[in-house]
């Protein structure tokens, strides 16, 4: 190897390259750069429009199962995601509202 120069030398004489054959270098490498910008960019604009139209797909096909939720709820009383301020009723046999104490039968005046 060459001792006086450092660095990569990609010509393969040991001659350093021509200053028009490094500005069409640079030129073609950033041609290539941009090619592969606007390539991803496309790509994943393909990916956005693919997922999107997953979704819709998605959303449509559970549409019944939706209503038939919310049918099922508002028999029961429950609020739905349409109205989810709306309370249970009363007469709800599921609900139960009160307070208590729990006392420990490990007081420090009480035997074991």
């Amino acid at each position: 190897m060459n001792e006086h120069y450092i660095g990569f030398n990609p010509q393969p004489n040991g001659r350093q390259a021509s200053l028009p054959a490094r500005i069409i270098a640079f030129l073609i490498s950033a041609a290539l750069l941009v090619l592969g910008v606007m390539f991803s960019v496309v790509a994943l604009a393909i990916a956005a429009v693919i997922a999107v139209a997953l979704a819709g797909w998605f959303w449509w096909k559970t549409r019944a199962l939706r209503k038939a939720m919310r049918d099922a709820a508002s028999e029961r009383g429950q609020p739905s995601a349409e109205s989810p301020g709306r309370p249970a009723s009363a007469a709800d046999p599921a609900v139960i509202e009160g307070e208590f104490v729990r006392e420990s039968d490990d007081s420090p005046g009480r035997p074991r």
